[in-house]
């Protein structure tokens, strides 16, 4: 592992613990050549998952990029860390599971959805919102009745645009 600081890859690890939901190690590292501490977590990926937006180009799935995304719509909301880091977990989990190579954003989209759902309700609108590019008022009504009413997954399809976009 490279230090941050000097970009020595001298490093030592000083500590190791399980994180969050014992689904990572979180480890202390020291520098050799510096003396600069760091931390890095370590996971395990079963598969390389490549993401087919809908304009067909294809990227890596990036998690801290799903991470921001659901941070973007949880800003200021009384959602605890804990859940949010297993909500993307979960999510990582399903499509490592779906046991195919390329998914397209719009599942991806679809999960991070059903998980904001359970998680919070204002975050669910702001995310649908971005995700299917509401462009009228009555678009967050729509939504906004549905939830309420609990119906789930059609008023949610996408109108355009990327998941991981979002």
């Amino acid at each position: 592992m490279r230090c941050p600081y000097c970009g020595s890859s001298d490093t030592q690890v000083k500590d190791s613990r399980p994180a969050e939901d014992s689904s990572c190690i979180r480890r202390r590292r020291v520098c050799s050549t510096c003396g600069g501490r760091f931390t890095t977590f370590e996971r395990v990926q079963l598969r390389e998952i490549v993401v087919v937006k809908k304009s067909g180009r294809r990227a890596p799935f990036d998690r801290d990029k799903l991470t921001r995304s659901v941070e973007i719509a949880l800003r200021k909301r009384p959602v605890e860390s804990e859940r949010v880091e297993q909500m993307i977990s979960g999510i990582v989990r399903q499509l490592e599971s779906l046991g195919e190579v390329e998914i397209e954003s719009q599942r991806i989209g679809e999960l991070v959805i059903e998980g904001l759902r359970s998680l919070d309700a204002v975050a669910y609108v702001r995310f649908a919102s971005v995700y299917r590019d509401f462009r009228e008022a009555r678009d967050f009504s729509a939504v906004i009745d549905e939830l309420e009413n609990g119906g789930a997954g059609a008023a949610l399809a996408p109108d355009s645009g990327d998941a991981e976009d979002a």
